[in-house]
């Protein structure tokens, strides 16, 4: 699939999450080891990005990885297997987005603050040795109830041994829940702001299109190091927003990261 970098802030921190069925990931699966129904790579690392979505601030927050090389499901058999190098894959996609207060930034005067939300989906998609595209699609829970999904593809090159470069565009959808809940202004959070903002009632489509790259270097067979960017430009009625027009319509990521790679069997 993706390398799948999904946002999640806790409270008015961040946390970073993807998951990468292995065949998007594991440049080199180690073919002497024996077959495990469940092999992932966990880890954790550090990411620089904006404080919320149309921030003109950055803070670090860390980040956890998991990534799915081989997965089990009783009655379906092998459905993930990090030996296959190409073909269709599945995966879960979820993603955290912590509270917004406006005491986050003085963009955000005057607006209420948006509870916590969790979001679960699937995403799906074809790889080859040197290419992948993806799409996957998230329900919201709580916080907003709206969907939200993502597209992208990749190329996938191996510059030298033991070195996955990924690179390609990304574009990423929403419902009008979502979109009225973090890019709209009602009349009076627009009277509270003192006039930093106006009122404003986004509608669904497109919020973002942009780039995303990734370097993976082999360590050992087990351990891992990732480093990854990415660029999002906010479009549509997202960067109408007023919200948007008083932080940044450009958001920029980087992170670095390690993970340790796990194999186990739980079904005779």
């Amino acid at each position: 699939m993706t390398t799948h970098f999904a946002r999640c802030l806790m409270g008015a921190t961040a946390l970073t999450a993807f998951i990468v069925p292995a065949q998007a990931q594991d440049a080199y699966p180690a073919a002497e080891k024996p077959v495990r129904q469940y092999v992932m790579d966990l880890g954790i690392g550090g990411m620089v990005q904006p404080r919320y979505e149309g921030a003109d601030s950055y803070l670090i927050y860390p980040f956890p990885i998991i990534s799915v090389s081989n997965f089990y499901f009783p009655g379906l058999g092998q459905i993930a297997d990090g030996k296959k190098r190409s073909g269709f894959f599945v995966y879960p996609s979820f993603n955290f987005i912590g509270e917004r207060k406006a005491s986050d930034s003085a963009d955000l005067t005057g607006t209420n603050t948006v509870n916590w939300a969790l979001e679960l989906g699937l995403g799906g998609g074809f790889r080859t040795d040197h290419f992948r595209a993806f799409a996957e699609l998230r329900q919201g829970i709580n916080g907003h109830h709206g969907q939200v999904g993502q597209l992208g593809a990749d190329a996938i090159f191996y510059p030298m041994d033991k070195v996955e470069w990924s690179i390609g565009p990304r574009t990423s959808f929403a419902t009008s829940d979502y979109m009225d809940t973090y890019f709209g202004v009602t009349a009076a959070e627009a009277a509270a702001s003192g006039g930093r903002l106006t009122a404003y009632n986004p509608s669904a489509g497109f919020k973002s299109v942009g780039l995303a790259t990734r370097v993976s270097y082999s360590v050992t067979d087990d351990v891992r190091l990732h480093l990854q960017g990415g660029y999002d430009r906010l479009v549509g009625d997202a960067a109408d927003s007023p919200i948007a027009k008083a932080g940044d319509k450009n958001q920029f990521s980087v992170g670095l990261g390690a993970t340790y790679r796990f194999s186990f069997d739980l079904f005779n």
